[in-house]
């Protein structure tokens, strides 16, 4: 079977594939891999752009362990089977009256894959999802099925919350819940000049706050989502009518259409990007949480992400639009910027600090010349200023410079060691960023 993540960068060509039902059945695939002296890996849905879920010998799909497994409305908790996309826990959670604490604007991941990865909102009280694990269970190389919370292989909970697949398959995880709640969502195009010099008062005043600067252009976009103190029925959400002209018509596939065309003559972009900033307006309206977090992205794109110090972030902000404005490069997707609390999860990009998140696009079929320059120089800023890499986003790092980066770096690495002493679960990836 061909397998091909959703940026098009990587893919694979497993030798065995399998659904397994249920965690009985992972640990039978584990150990028969084991025995046979191959690897074994669980893929999601692909979208991470780096090979963190590229299989090797044998791939395990998610198709079959999938929805809530229990809810404890004593402990608000809610446990879920790793396969589950996040779009269907939302869902579920809604129908429950639950809701996740914070989350990304994409819903389409597995929640395995998600936590495992670092994947995070902005603002909160929590920004990743993995900052919201109350416990998971997974399944060691060498074939043992271990529970972790706080309480129980402890350990394993503090190191293992952002594992990168690399300590063993996921079969459940349990979040923290908080009841059903409303955002109000206020979207405003600013100058660079306004939205850099309101920055820090958004961030203050807002709950979750981010921002979109568009390339060649002084134009941003700014978003600011404040929950309320309301009944869920009381919402006031975007009209059908205009939900779909702003996030599916404008957004995908006129956005699509004209970054595909500009592909081919990169000269437009700049006058592209200034035209479709000054076409924004500014909208209001409210919502349950998850609906204004997320929306759909058809347009396949290729990202890197970097966090940075929070008190760094607008320098190298400034300093990676400089470089940006200097070079001939054509950029037809913003610049997207959020920021996330300090958490405690040992390889969170947010670990015991205040963060700031820069994240560069480009189109998936834009010039290859351009957009390694591009992303290696944003890079090179992101370094200078003590960044961080997403480790599901395009980067460069390697074991020997993430390691400094991390506190409990070799700790985490210790416990791969014991948990899967014969590298079943590795991958070229892996090996870059945590050695052999």
């Amino acid at each position: 079977m061909h397998w091909q993540n959703w940026s098009g960068l990587e893919s694979a060509e497993p030798r065995g594939v399998a659904s397994p039902e249920s965690a009985t059945a992972v640990v039978e695939a584990v150990i028969a891999a084991r025995d046979s002296r191959s690897t074994v890996k669980m893929v999601g849905t692909g979208h991470s752009f780096t090979g963190i879920a590229t299989p090797g010998d044998v791939m395990l799909r998610p198709d079959r362990l999938t929805g809530i497994v229990a809810v404890d409305r004593g402990a608000m908790t809610v446990t879920a089977y790793a396969g589950t996309r996040l779009a269907v826990l939302n869902a579920e959670l809604e129908r429950l009256g639950l809701s996740l604490h914070n989350m990304g604007d994409i819903a389409e991941q597995t929640l395995a894959g998600a936590v495992s990865t670092g994947t995070h909102g902005t603002g909160g009280v929590a920004a990743g999802l993995a900052a919201q694990l109350t416990g998971f269970q997974l399944v060691s190389g060498t074939g043992a099925l271990l529970d972790a919370t706080r309480e129980d292989n402890p350990e394993l909970f503090e190191l293992g919350r952002v594992g990168l697949g690399a300590l063993g398959i996921l079969t459940t995880v349990t979040f923290a819940v908080e009841p059903l709640f409303l955002l109000d969502a206020h979207e405003q195009p600013m100058t660079w000049d306004e939205a850099l010099g309101a920055f820090d008062q958004m961030v203050e005043e807002s709950h979750h706050c981010d921002m979109y600067w568009f390339p060649h252009t002084d134009r941003m976009l700014t978003k600011r989502n404040t929950r309320l103190d309301a009944d869920v029925s009381e919402a006031e959400p975007v009209s059908r009518l205009r939900g779909w002209l702003d996030d599916e018509l404008l957004s995908n596939t006129v956005f699509g259409a004209l970054t595909s065309a500009a592909n081919r003559v990169p000269a437009v972009i700049p006058r592209m990007n200034q035209v479709s900033a000054r076409a924004l307006s500014a909208r209001t309206y409210s919502d349950v949480a998850h609906r204004v977090f997320t929306s759909p992205r058809r347009v396949v794109f290729r990202e890197m992400e970097y966090a940075v110090p929070r008190a760094a972030g607008l320098d190298a902000l400034r300093e990676a639009r400089r470089v940006v404005d200097a070079s001939d490069w054509r950029i037809s997707f913003p610049v997207e910027i959020r920021v996330a609390p300090a958490d405690d999860v040992a390889l969170s990009t947010a670990y015991r600090r205040d963060s700031f998140y820069l994240a560069f696009h480009t189109h998936h079929r834009s010039d290859w010349r351009t957009h390694t320059a591009y992303l290696d120089a944003m890079e090179a800023i992101m370094r200078e200023h003590d960044g961080r890499p997403h480790w599901g986003k395009l980067h460069r790092r390697t074991a020997a410079d993430l390691a400094p980066a991390y506190p409990r770096f070799e700790e985490f690495r210790a416990l791969r060691d014991r948990l899967d002493p014969d590298r079943l679960f590795a991958n070229d990836y892996l090996r870059r960023v945590l050695g052999e």
